[in-house]
């Protein structure tokens, strides 16, 4: 698992180093087994309706522990006496306490679900069901 900044990096010159699959998400929080501690340069989408990415929010997150062992992590968040969220301070310091080298913000909204084993392990929405979304990412057993 390997990250590059989208403005510098061309499709080709990835495909050229044999990569097979690629996805856009960020930011990077933990690098080289370091957790990176300030996200105040994070930019945002700023479409109506996104809230700020550096307060506490629902989180969906990947992290690389060694190559082909790989971490997954939700946080619901925005539900009062339920879950408040974390911030990506928060989220990066988790991530390197379970032991990732690498480590990626995914999401940051309602959206965040994880499906494990045959279930929803999250309530993402505080009403026991997910929020339609368009992408996923699915790893088969």
């Amino acid at each position: 698992m390997q990250s590059f900044d989208e403005r510098q990096t061309s499709s080709s010159s990835l495909l050229e180093q044999g990569a097979t699959n690629t996805f856009s998400f960020g930011p990077v929080l933990v690098k080289n087994g370091e957790v990176i501690d300030n996200f105040d340069h994070v930019e945002i989408d700023t479409n109506f309706g996104n809230r700020s990415i550096q307060r506490s929010n629902p989180r969906t997150g990947i992290g690389m522990i060694a190559p082909n062992h790989f971490l997954f992590i939700v946080v619901d968040g925005r539900m009062e006496n339920y879950s408040r969220g974390m911030t990506l301070a928060e989220f990066a310091q988790l991530f390197k306490e379970l032991g990732a080298a690498e480590a990626y913000n995914l999401d940051r909204g309602d959206s965040s679900t994880m499906y494990f084993m045959g279930r929803v392990v999250n309530n993402t929405l505080g009403k026991n069901r997910e929020r339609g979304t368009s992408d996923i990412l699915y790893i088969p057993e």
